[in-house]
C-alpha cells in the first residue's frame, strides 16, 4: 500500500500564492514553500518540475480566484436586469481583488507566464462572468469590443495604483468611480448609436 501524500497540490499553491504576497514573486525558494506545507524540498519536485511550472499554475489559480470574485460581485440575473450596475459592481470587485493580491495581480500578467493552452482557457473564461451584462448593455454583436474598452481602463487604473503612480494627492477612489461610470455610460450611448 502507497504511503499518503503528506499535501495537497491545492496546499502546495496557496503556501506559494502565501509567500508570493509576502516575498513577492523572487523572493522566497521551492524550500521555504515545502517549510510551509511542511514536506521537503525533493517532494515538491515529484509534483512540479521547476518552480516556473509551480508559478504557472499559481497564476491560474489566481484568475480562477478573479472568476469567482466577478461572479460573486453580480450574478448573471442582476447583470441582465441591471447591466450597468452589475458591471460597476465587477469593476469593483476586480480592484478590490488586485489590490488585495497584489504580488500575485502582477503574477497574472507578468510575461514570463507560459502561454499553454489551458492558461489561454483559464484566462478567457476569468473574465467571462462579464460577458451577460456586457450583451444586456450593447447587444451580443458588441459585448466583446464593449468589454474591450473596460478591461485595459481597470487593469490600468489598478497597475498605477499598485506601484503608487498617482502622486498628485486627490481622492483616488473618486478617481476610480469617475472613470467607471464615465466608460459603462460611455457604453450605453454606444449601444443607442446602433
Amino acid at each position: 500500500m502507497p504511503a499518503r501524500p503528506k499535501t495537497s497540490d491545492d496546499a502546495i499553491i496557496e503556501a506559494t500564492r502565501g509567500l508570493l504576497e509576502s516575498k513577492g514573486r523572487d523572493g522566497f525558494s521551492m524550500a521555504e514553500i515545502a517549510e510551509a506545507v511542511g514536506v521537503r524540498a525533493p517532494s515538491l519536485f515529484s509534483r512540479f518540475a521547476n518552480r516556473a511550472e509551480l508559478l504557472d499554475r499559481v497564476e491560474l489559480a489566481l484568475w480562477a480566484a478573479l472568476a469567482a470574485e466577478l461572479e460573486a460581485a453580480a450574478g448573471v440575473s442582476r447583470l441582465q436586469r441591471k447591466p450597468l450596475e452589475g458591471l460597476a459592481a465587477q469593476g469593483r470587485a476586480y480592484r478590490r481583488f488586485a489590490k488585495a493580491n497584489p504580488n500575485g495581480y502582477a503574477l497574472m500578467f507578468d510575461p514570463r507566464a507560459s502561454q499553454t493552452a489551458e492558461g489561454a482557457a483559464v484566462r478567457g473564461a476569468a473574465l467571462a462572468p462579464t460577458l451577460p451584462g456586457f450583451v444586456a448593455l450593447v447587444g451580443e454583436d458588441r459585448a466583446l469590443a464593449a468589454a474591450r474598452v473596460l478591461t485595459p481602463f481597470l487593469h490600468g487604473f489598478v497597475s498605477m495604483e499598485l506601484s503608487q503612480a498617482f502622486r498628485l494627492g486627490g481622492g483616488i477612489d473618486e478617481a476610480f468611480e469617475t472613470g467607471l461610470e464615465t466608460i459603462l455610460s460611455g457604453l450605453l450611448t454606444w449601444r443607442g448609436s446602433q
